[in-house]
């Protein structure tokens, strides 16, 4: 909610640990050496039409639409990388 304008709010892991961040506009954690793991749209073309100016309102229902197991997977990913 705290993001002016345009941006994305993120789940990332960075050296083991989770945090949150948010970043500007097109800008993401990859350009920072953060690896996202689940990331909210926080522009207006996301939910203006339904929620109009309530960003809010967006948010509480984007919380029905998590995909937890597929968080999960990243997590574990990251945490036990894959060898190639």
């Amino acid at each position: 909610m705290a993001r002016f304008g345009s941006g994305w709010a993120w789940l990332v892991v960075t050296d083991g640990k989770l945090s949150i961040l948010s970043t500007a506009n097109q800008d993401n954690p990859l350009m920072e050496g953060k690896f996202p793991i689940l990331g909210v749209d926080v522009w207006e073309h996301a939910y203006y039409l339904k929620y109009q100016n309530r960003r809010a309102d967006y948010l509480a229902a984007w919380w029905n639409v998590i995909n937890w197991m597929e968080v999960n997977k990243r997590l574990a990913q990251v945490k036990q990388p894959t060898l190639a």
